[in-house]
């Protein structure tokens, strides 16, 4: 038994980490497992075919790994955040850079590195790191030679420009929601965000005219053409599942969904486990994101402030993309469910940004403490 009055360094973690957080982030990491579990054999076999569990096997080891990045990160104080952030936002870009070169190539895309038995997608690194650094700025004290949020834009600039190259739309259009709403939290005017929403609202319409997959998942949802494959199968998998399910290992549909392991695991919750466990899920996001924004608004440092706000934000907003493909309110795109998707790079990713998270909004005693004339980004 522990009590506040233990000075070890797990206690003193455990004593000042969000549990309630840490709870709902364990939750869902073992509701990826159970589904990763589900759909293994449908990933690899078929309807008349016995697929085998060799995904669930390297999900249960990519999730063990992604654990001990998310405890681990969640001990750094808020200058090793600042480092931690600023080295993977350059390795990040510096991989998505490479990706166009070496990568490997995925119906008509580079996203990936192949490391062999191990796909890495920078890409997927860009949106933690990003948000740390750009609340750095944002809320550093000093005056700047430009207005911070040019500042913030010119430091995102190069990974959108590597994304759209990419092309990956889906990842350009969540940076660009996470930089926004970091400057909307940050207090920026409203005329502003209305006008950054039609900013990204044209660049919408621009990739709709410049992108082929783009132009056609928006048609295909706005019902100018056929329904698309995958949501189609998706909804009725959902229809299969009903309120509770068809039962663990007996869905159906999921066999002929590509991709049901990644970007349509929501489907195979639903087919099997039903509106019950979709649920869930859902519920769980929104405890998560509510705790991760309450406590960053209750956080005493501008800093942590800005950055645990941007962290919930990012992955509230993945989840809700996700999900909303799923059941198709929104157009298809490749986006995994955070937790609970099939995936190492997935996985990772989103245990940094929770480590993060619970880094940045730990319960620190006030101390008063002298400005460091050090570089603002990585200032204690």
């Amino acid at each position: 038994m522990m009590n506040r009055a233990d000075k070890s360094g797990f206690a003193n973690w455990w004593f000042t980490v969000d549990r309630v957080a840490l709870l709902c982030m364990l939750t869902l990491a073992g509701i990826g497992l159970m589904l990763a579990f589900a759909a293994s054999p449908a990933t690899t076999g078929g309807p008349m075919s016995a697929g085998d569990f060799r995904y669930t096997a390297r999900q249960v080891m990519f999730a063990v790994l992604a654990m001990g990045i998310l405890c681990s990160v969640s001990l750094l104080t808020l200058r090793q955040v600042r480092i931690a952030a600023a080295v993977t936002f350059a390795g990040a870009l510096i991989g998505s850079f490479l990706v166009l070169f070496i990568g490997a190539d995925l119906l008509g895309a580079k996203r990936e590195l192949d490391f062999g038995a191990f796909h890495l997608q920078p890409s997927e690194f860009l949106k933690p790191s990003f948000a740390i650094l750009a609340a750095a700025v944002l809320a550093d004290r000093q005056p700047l030679a430009m207005p911070k949020p040019l500042v913030t834009f010119l430091l995102l600039l190069p990974a959108l420009l590597i994304l759209l190259k990419q092309p990956d739309v889906g990842q350009t259009g969540l940076l660009l929601c996470l930089w926004g709403g970091m400057l909307f939290f940050w207090g920026m005017s409203f005329v502003w965000v209305a006008a950054g929403i039609g900013a990204v609202g044209a660049l919408g319409f621009l990739a709709y005219d410049i992108f082929p997959h783009v132009h056609r998942r928006v048609d295909q949802y706005l019902g100018h053409s056929e329904t698309g494959y995958q949501a189609g199968l998706a909804l009725k998998a959902f229809a299969h599942g009903g309120l509770t399910g068809v039962g663990p290992g007996a869905g159906t549909v999921k066999y002929r969904i590509p991709d049901v392991h990644s970007d349509f695991i929501f489907a195979v919750a639903g087919e099997e486990f039903g509106f019950l466990l979709c649920g869930l899920i859902a519920l769980t996001f929104c405890v998560l994101t509510v705790r991760l924004l309450l406590r960053s608004a209750a956080a005493r440092d501008p800093f942590a402030q800005l950055a645990g706000a941007g962290l919930a934000l990012v992955t509230a907003v993945q989840a809700f993309i996700n999900m909303s493909v799923a059941v198709s309110l929104l157009p298809a795109k490749g986006m995994t469910l955070p937790f609970i998707s099939y995936g190492g790079s997935s996985l990772f990713a989103v245990a940094l940004t929770m480590g993060f998270a619970l880094a940045v909004t730990r319960q620190r005693p006030k101390v008063l403490t002298r400005d460091d004339p050090s570089f603002f980004m990585v200032r204690a």
